[in-house]
């Protein structure tokens, strides 16, 4: 499921044997994921907590502070099969992110590519998702 808003596709992916959602988007740098979104949904995931090199972070006028990353596998269902991506998170203490962003180095190492035409069209490697990715217009 996907809903478009600019040049970011939400979608619903699995990960740990539950749902969560992933925007792809085309204008980031790096993948990220708030630790408050993590501390919902993961326990215990701080044991799995990777040190990461000093970065800035800004979003509007707020500066965020990383304490890490974390490594997730995601799996894109599809009645073709499944995609599994295995993509690095810099967690950010202060995001106010409701899932994972996926940055535009994964894009091109999964060979994701973004159609924004009038069938909200994805591509990842050979295998097409032609308007499944929809989210009904009551989503939230």
């Amino acid at each position: 499921m996907a809903y478009i808003h600019g040049i970011s596709t939400k979608m619903t992916v699995l990960i740990d044997d539950s749902q969560h959602p992933l925007i792809i988007d085309s204008g980031t740098h790096c993948s990220i994921v708030a630790r408050e979104y993590l501390d919902k949904t993961f326990p215990n995931w701080e044991k799995k907590l990777l040190p990461t090199k000093a970065m800035n972070f800004e979003s509007g006028s707020e500066n965020l502070t990383s304490i890490g990353t974390i490594i997730k596998d995601i799996f894109i269902t599809h009645i073709k099969g499944n995609i599994r991506l295995n993509p690095e998170f810099v967690v950010l203490e202060n995001a106010h992110i409701q899932g994972f962003l996926l940055e535009t180095d994964y894009q091109r190492i999964y060979g994701i590519d973004i159609n924004h035409s009038k069938d909200r069209h994805i591509t990842i490697g050979t295998v097409s998702f032609r308007g499944i990715f929809i989210y009904p217009k009551d989503h939230k």
